[in-house]
């Protein structure tokens, strides 16, 4: 068994972020060696709730069923229909969510040829109750290989009608599945386009991703493991809020750009956090940006000058972000990650030392990329959260 920690290589923090993982190292267990799942992983879909006030709508026992009621034939569909994004017929409520595995999609090329959501940065200044801008943070790279220094962080890759995306995750713990967690944490953005569309399409997570963080010649060439090393892991639930499904894209809706995916692997059967070996807890008390002290982003920044290749981190104080007249307070680092990085966590240390997720990235400066925003995750982001737990408890 390898431990994998995740240490800010920044001196001026006084508190460590550890982020701690049992599970044996891919190149002890390639994704490449793990058991096929059965037919069944190339055929299955799913149904979602939002976190608005209220619950959500129950998984269909029967996946050919819900794809029908639809209006999806899964044949056409993984023949190419998904790419059908007509506004009459795009999914979008809460209960819509459909996500059919299209086993082998996902491949090297099409991973690699992803690009960052454009709503990632696009924003403006804030309205009073914000705090004056803070100083660019040079985003650093992280330590190799992520699967030991990184753990929980990976690549959320999705399609949308501007092509193949891509956003950051974070595994985060399940308090129904203790120990077997397959749920991830990301940002409403890479899931669903608010108020201008639907659920996206194809969503899949991949922890940690590159994990050697090699260039992209490189990872032409690269072994499987090298690139996926614990393999993909299918969306087949997604839970974002009221408000983002409503007016997501509006400077109103980014304090509540926050997103649960559940998820199930493409192979073999072993949970999320079984196989990684790490997940991470949730802080719904949604602390002030004074009281939150030090936070720490990862993700994979992909808009220039980077390539979405690469897992960066950012530390630095939190200060206070407000977008619209009586919407909650964002939090606000100074950090040069870029679109692509969106949905990475943002991580505190604790006072008992623990690590835990506080938000994840949102948007930063239109035309810039000198800081970052995230969500204060408080009743909605809970809701969310239980929501998908209570779904799965088994």
């Amino acid at each position: 068994m390898r431990s994998a920690r995740l240490f800010p290589a920044f001196a001026a923090v006084g508190a460590a972020l550890a982020l701690t993982a049992t599970a044996c190292g891919p190149s002890e267990t390639p994704a490449a060696d793990k058991p096929a799942a059965g037919a069944s992983a190339s055929a299955s879909a799913s149904a979602s709730a939002s976190a608005s006030e209220g619950g959500g709508a129950a998984l269909p026992k029967d996946v050919a069923d819900k794809l029908k009621k639809h209006g999806v034939d899964l044949d056409k569909w993984k023949d190419g229909e998904w790419k059908n994004w007509d506004q009459d017929t795009w999914l979008r409520e809460a209960e819509d969510f459909v996500n059919p595995v299209i086993d082998g999609l996902w491949d090297s090329q099409r991973m690699q040829s992803a690009k960052s959501p454009d709503q990632t940065i696009a924003t403006t200044a804030g309205a009073g109750g914000s705090d004056p801008v803070p100083r660019p943070v040079q985003a650093q790279r992280e330590k190799t290989p992520y699967h030991r220094n990184a753990a929980p962080v990976g690549k959320i890759f999705f399609d949308s009608p501007q092509g193949h995306m891509v956003c950051s995750g974070t595994i985060v713990k399940d308090p129904r599945r203790p120990g077997r967690s397959n749920m991830v944490w990301t940002a409403g953005h890479c899931v669903h386009a608010g108020q201008r569309g639907g659920w996206y399409r194809n969503i899949t997570f991949v922890p940690a991703y590159n994990d050697l963080g090699k260039s992209p010649s490189a990872l032409r060439n690269a072994q499987p493991h090298e690139e996926a090393p614990y393999g993909q892991y299918w969306a087949d639930w997604a839970v974002t809020s009221g408000d983002w499904i409503n007016r997501g894209g509006t400077n109103a809706a980014w304090p509540y750009d926050y997103a649960v995916l559940h998820v199930q692997p493409m192979r073999g059967k072993k949970s999320l956090e079984e196989t990684v070996g790490a997940a991470l807890a949730v802080d719904f008390s949604a602390p002030t940006a004074a009281q939150a002290g030090t936070i720490g982003a990862w993700g994979y920044p992909a808009a220039p000058p980077y390539n979405g290749l690469i897992m960066h981190k950012c530390l630095d104080r939190a200060s206070r972000l407000t977008t619209a007249p009586a919407t909650p307070t964002m939090y606000r680092i100074g950090c040069t990650m870029t679109g692509g990085s969106s949905g990475g966590g943002w991580f505190r240390a604790l006072p008992n030392g623990k690590t835990v997720l506080v938000s994840n990235t949102s948007i930063g400066p239109a035309g810039g990329n000198g800081w970052l925003a995230g969500p204060q995750l408080g009743r909605g982001a809970k809701d969310a959260h239980e929501m998908v737990s209570k779904k799965f408890a088994r």
